[in-house]
This record gives C-alpha cells, sequence and structure tokens, in this order.
C-alpha cells in the first residue's frame, strides 16, 4: 500500500470475501459477523489506513479514492483474486468506488447504508450538519460532535458519558479531522456503475427506516434499476445482530449455499 501499511486479516475456507469497516476503520469490527460466515467463505477484513493497527503516513484529507485503492491493494496483496465484497456505512461508499474503478476486482457488492447524502433532496441538510461535527471536533468538542454523529444513525445512541474518556479517540478524531467530510461530499459514480460487470446490491436495515442513512440505498438501486433489498436490524446489526445478519448476508451473495 502506498504511503502506509494496512493490517490484514483472515480466516475460513470457501471464495473469498472482503468486508470494508465503516466507522472508524477497524476491521475487528466484524469480527462476530466473520465466525458465522468462516464455513462457507475466506474472510479478508482489515483496519483503515491510519486507525488502530494500519499506518498512513499522508497529511490532510483521505478522498475514497484512496480508500478504495487500500481494498483493491488487499485483495491484490492476499491473492484471491476477484472477490465478494461487503461494506457498510462508510466502507459501503469505498466498495462503490472500489467497483467504479476497479470492476474486474469485484464479483458481487453489497453496500448497506452509504451515507452517499449527495443522492438525496435535501443534502444540504445532511452536509451542514457534518460540518458542524468537524468543527465541533477540531475545536476540542469531541464528545459532543460525536454525541451528534451517534443521535444520527439509528440505533447508535450513546450511553450518557460526559465525565470518561472515549474510546479510540485518536481513531475519531482521524475520522472527524481527515475523513468526514471526504465521505460526505462523495457522489457514487452512476455511469460506471451502471456499466461494470459487478453485481451490485443495494440493501438497508430495516431498523433504519426514516433515517437519513436509509435512503441513499433506495436511491442508488432506483438510480441503477437495481433491486433493493432490506436487512434485518439497523446501521450497526453488522456489529449488534452478526448472527441474523450473517444468514442475510450468505442469502444475498450465495443462495443456494
Amino acid at each position: 500500500m502506498e504511503n502506509g501499511e494496512l493490517l490484514v486479516r483472515r480466516g475460513g475456507e470457501g471464495p473469498a470475501l472482503l468486508l470494508i469497516a465503516g466507522g472508524t476503520g477497524s476491521g475487528d469490527s466484524y469480527r462476530a459477523l466473520a465466525k458465522p460466515l468462516y464455513a462457507d467463505y475466506t474472510v479478508i477484513t482489515y483496519d483503515r489506513r491510519g486507525h488502530f493497527g494500519s499506518t498512513d503516513s499522508t497529511t490532510g484529507a483521505v478522498p475514497v479514492s484512496l480508500q478504495a485503492d487500500d481494498a483493491r491493494a488487499v485483495l491484490d496483496q492476499t491473492g484471491v483474486g476477484p472477490a465478494a465484497v461487503f461494506g457498510t456505512s462508510a466502507g459501503a461508499l469505498i466498495g462503490l468506488d472500489l467497483v467504479a474503478r476497479h470492476p474486474a476486482s469485484v464479483t458481487t457488492l453489497v453496500a448497506h447504508e452509504p451515507p452517499a447524502v449527495h443522492l438525496m433532496p435535501d443534502a444540504g441538510a445532511w452536509l451542514e450538519a457534518a460540518a458542524e461535527q468537524v468543527r465541533l471536533a477540531r475545536s476540542g468538542e469531541l464528545m459532543t460532535a460525536v454525541t451528534r454523529f451517534a443521535d444520527a444513525i439509528a440505533g447508535a445512541a450513546l450511553p450518557d458519558l460526559p465525565n470518561l474518556r472515549l474510546p479510540h479517540e485518536a481513531d475519531w478524531i482521524r475520522l472527524f479531522d481527515r475523513e468526514l467530510t471526504e465521505f460526505f461530499d462523495y457522489l457514487p459514480d452512476l455511469r460506471a456503475l451502471r456499466k461494470a460487470s459487478t453485481e451490485i446490491i443495494p440493501v438497508a436495515g430495516e431498523g433504519s427506516r426514516g433515517r437519513y442513512h436509509y435512503q441513499p440505498a433506495k436511491i442508488l438501486a432506483l438510480e441503477l434499476g437495481l433491486p433493493f433489498t432490506e436487512m434485518p436490524g439497523a446501521h450497526l446489526a453488522p456489529q449488534r445482530n452478526p448472527a441474523k445478519f450473517a444468514v442475510a448476508l450468505k442469502e444475498l451473495l450465495s443462495p443456494e449455499l
């Protein structure tokens, strides 16, 4: 990988399945989801650049295209060839960019609640909210920024911890300072996605209905002329309902299994 090293994990047997993390970029966020997938897939996870066990020597904003290049590098370095990919939230955006620019690397992409707010008619309000979170984090009000970020996400409300240190503080700071604006500014390349040979499956959680992160997947499906599928749980279902989510994910990827 250019300008850094990625911590990659793999387990299981079968066709390759790459899981791209959202949030603060931890591949371990998929640990519980990966276990029931091991019987059918070689599951590959990694920490996004600059997060947890991965390094990054670049400075400034981290564009989605660079994150997608990292995902491709993981596939290339592990030697698994074209693979199925699952990404949630920011990880879904990274997956969409990977398919748009490197479609031969991905057989199937399941894009779970990508926050592609530019597809939404009220994009301006969500862009302003993200900009305010970035401003708060940069001014030292990190917990306020994280709380506002979580409050907008179905099922992700934080406990009231005003006097406790935020876990993984450095990764939250990086998310707000170098990544969040890039994610919210990202508009999927619809023309390239329409032309891609990859099977693209836009999905959102049934528990996310009415939240901003539910709509982009539905709009994306309409724009690409593809079916839209609801998954069990809400935005954090891959972490909070991993067993049920894994069953649904396997059904999408390989209905015959």
